[in-house]
């Protein structure tokens, strides 16, 4: 190994660590586009599902001195401004809901969205779309709204300006049907002893009553009640005393 060779070695190698210093928890200091474009499956709108939000970034968070307090809930949602990219810099690196951010998928990061949550993006300079699944915070400039991956940006067509004025607007499923949950406790042909008996339990239980007649029998139904949970302790209780053969009634209105 000639003394020019050494010297080149030796050169990179120093440049690598001072690299590698000055990027500080990434492998690169500059974000990046990556070396190639996104397929045309990569750039298929996300798929919209209904998915548990994170817990731990729902909590009030501080970045560069400025405090964020993020949506209880997306529906409704609509905002317009300026929104930005990121690729190379972040592909690989865990997002702030735990997932690994893949510079090739339909994600997004914003402040204060839920994470995860459903967003439709309109360029408002050229009216491209694409829904993107929120899946990260940012970007911190107050100027900006949203950050898009490098796909869904390339998507939209502002890759090579940076930034594009966009139109964003949340997309949320049909709230789940609501379930109302009640313990049919008792059925009696004696009308007088149901509704005394459903007096009791009322009291007791501190829960509505419903008495209803079908062949002949009345039927004493506790409820609604609000939680499964709260509805199994109950039904349990019931059926240690003297109610065993109470059971769980479901419906989607209340009776």
């Amino acid at each position: 190994m000639n003394m020019l060779l050494r010297h080149f070695i030796l050169a990179c190698l120093v440049l690598g660590f001072l690299t590698a210093c000055s990027a500080g928890r990434y492998h690169i200091r500059q974000d990046a586009a990556p070396l190639r474009t996104p397929t045309p499956l990569e750039i298929q709108d996300a798929l919209v599902t209904n998915e548990a939000k994170s817990t731990a970034a729902g909590r009030p968070y501080t970045v560069l001195g400025k405090s964020y307090t993020p949506l209880k809930t997306e529906k409704g949602y609509r905002a317009e401004g300026i929104a930005s990219w990121y690729g190379r810099k972040f592909h690989g690196y865990y997002t702030s809901n735990g997932e690994v951010f893949n510079m090739f998928a339909m994600t997004a990061a914003h402040k204060t969205l839920p994470l995860p949550s459903f967003v439709k993006v309109t360029n408002l300079d050229n009216g491209k779309s694409a829904i993107v699944r929120v899946n990260d915070r940012g970007p911190f400039h107050d100027d900006r709204v949203i950050d898009l991956s490098y796909a869904a940006a390339y998507k939209l067509g502002y890759l090579s300006n940076g930034t594009a004025r966009v139109k964003i607007e949340a997309i949320t499923l049909d709230e789940p049907v609501t379930r109302y949950t009640y313990v049919q406790v008792a059925a009696s042909s004696q009308l007088d002893n149901i509704t005394a008996l459903g007096a009791n339990l009322a009291k007791q239980f501190n829960l509505g009553t419903n008495v209803i007649e079908e062949k002949g029998l009345y039927k004493l139904r506790l409820g609604p009640i609000v939680s499964d949970e709260e509805a199994q302790k109950l039904l349990a209780t019931l059926r240690d005393g003297q109610f065993n053969q109470a059971f769980l009634l479901y419906s989607e209105k209340q009776l």
